[in-house]
């Protein structure tokens, strides 16, 4: 599988960014039945995921938007900036024609750059199907307006819940009972507040997931998730990985 990195500036509105062009090979990975596909992009929680027939990019800022040739929709967290860049939604739309489901604050500064029909505004408990794949808003506890996080159900079943940069909330819990995924993306470090290799495994022990995935944090922090979740969570595997680097699972 190839994949291809290099460097150059780009303009992202009024901010000059200094990111990784990335070939996304991705969108050429043909995935058998139970398998989802997956890369890391940016340093704060951007993730692209593919299902055997979806592709979602979630939170896409800080990053060339023309890397992503193939999008079904783009998913956004919440309205700050290293998650929701108003310019590169409608750069990624004009080039794909994706479906765009975004928190409320996020979809309301969306509503007069994209037509009605693509946009979804999530909240808590509000599910969008994409013929057999299911995308349902789950809570999310961050100083941002209205945040919500994602739990996406792949045609197959597989669950990928994509945090954001969340903390630990009490109705996590729910989520491990109801909805147990099987795999977790979690911040586990700055610079999202109050976010530490301890909340993140907090996450892990509330919604049980198969395999746990830290983001959104330095490598130390990194690193000290993966040995907690190894000594308190031994039934839950953890993935460390690398930015612009592709992976399947299982």
């Amino acid at each position: 599988m190839r994949f291809v990195v290099r460097h150059k500036f780009f303009k992202a509105g009024n901010i000059t960014h200094y990111a990784r062009f990335v070939s996304m090979s991705i969108e050429s990975l043909t995935l058998k039945k139970g398998e989802v596909g997956f890369i890391w992009f940016n340093n704060y929680s951007g993730v692209v995921i593919k299902t055997p027939t979806k592709t979602f990019v979630v939170d896409p800022a800080d990053v060339d938007p023309t890397i992503f040739k193939k999008v079904d929709a783009l998913l956004i967290t919440h309205e700050h900036h290293d998650h929701f860049d108003e310019s590169m939604v409608r750069e990624i739309f004009r080039r794909t024609q994706c479906s765009v489901i975004a928190d409320s604050t996020s979809a309301t500064r969306l509503r007069d750059v994209l037509p009605s029909g693509k946009l979804h505004e999530m909240r808590l408990g509000k599910e969008i199907k994409l013929d057999k794949v299911t995308v349902r808003a789950e809570g999310f506890r961050h100083p941002a307006t209205a945040p919500v996080s994602y739990l996406i159900t792949t045609e197959d079943g597989v669950k990928i819940y994509h945090t954001g940069d969340s903390l630990p909330y009490p109705n996590m819990k729910q989520i491990g009972e109801q909805r147990p995924p099987d795999l977790v993306f979690c911040t586990v470090g700055t610079p999202a507040p109050g976010a530490s290799p301890e909340t993140g495994l907090e996450i892990v022990k509330l919604v049980k997931p198969k395999m746990a995935i830290p983001y959104h944090a330095p490598d130390a922090d990194i690193k000290r998730f993966s040995e907690l979740v190894s000594k308190e969570a031994a039934n839950v595997k953890c993935l460390v990985i690398e930015r612009d680097k592709p992976y399947k699972y299982p």
